[in-house]
């Protein structure tokens, strides 16, 4: 169970950020509305929101996942695979060091939270563009030191792991196709999103509910098959910074 989440209010300029989508920059006056809705979700889930003021020198720093990974017993400071995004964790640190001790990635390893899923004592890390190798083993030792155990997921295509698969209960996880039958994934049953849904892979499951993007009537009609309380979220802003519903927050 989470009982507190980090969120970081966007910035007029979030359209400058990085991003592949194709999809226009995003309407600031809606982003705000859409991340209003967002926090509420979370607060509904039994969380206690902490609403970081932007950065508007880095115009990503919305998307606060990526700079750390927050497990039950350390807070890990990311060390951001894109350039422009480094700098975003030194302002999230004296936040978090008021709930964990820290640790940090060090270089030449680069790490972002977005390639970390963690299924209660067990961690994926995707090696993507944004994580290398060195950064994966280094946050894997940092995660032994407390007893957890931890499985690289090299990923061919796509920006974070996360994008392509998440944990949505029980022993479940909602993939896409690229990852249907992957080996690392194998000791958990799967379901596939379609491959026109894609984008709904990127879903947050929240103290038994399961919070997704709004717009997918296939991928839900799967994932009602689970019972679960499925909240659905307009993400139409975000998406077009190659963003989705879990890294627009840290929750722990």
């Amino acid at each position: 169970m989470f009982s507190q989440a980090i969120t970081r209010k966007p910035c007029p300029n979030l359209g400058q950020g990085i991003t592949t989508s194709n999809l226009g920059a995003p309407d600031y006056a809606r982003m705000q509305a859409l991340h209003n809705t967002y926090i509420a979700a979370l607060q509904d889930a039994g969380l206690a929101v902490t609403e970081l003021a932007g950065l508007p020198a880095y115009p990503d720093s919305y998307f606060v996942e990526d700079v750390a990974v927050v497990t039950p017993d350390v807070a890990v400071i990311a060390r951001p695979g894109a350039l422009a995004r480094r700098g975003e964790e030194v302002a999230l640190e004296p936040i978090l060091v008021q709930y964990r001790p820290i640790a940090r990635i060090e270089a030449p390893g680069t790490l972002d939270g977005g390639d970390v899923l963690m299924i209660g004592t067990h961690f994926f890390i995707g090696i993507s563009e944004r994580t290398n190798q060195a950064g994966a083993a280094n946050l894997g030792y940092i995660l032994e030191q407390y007893g957890n155990t931890w499985t690289p997921v090299p990923i061919a295509d796509g920006l974070h792991f996360k994008s392509d698969v998440n944990y949505v209960s029980g022993n479940t996880l909602l993939v896409t196709e690229a990852f249907a039958g992957r080996p690392e994934l194998s000791r958990y049953d799967q379901i596939v999103v379609d491959a026109d849904e894609s984008y709904a892979a990127n879903v947050l499951w929240v103290n038994g509910r399961l919070l997704m993007p709004k717009g997918f009537p296939k991928t839900k009609l799967k994932l009602r098959a689970l019972g679960a309380d499925i909240i659905e979220l307009d993400t139409s802003e975000a998406q077009k910074m190659d963003g989705g519903l879990t890294c627009m927050s840290l929750r722990f």
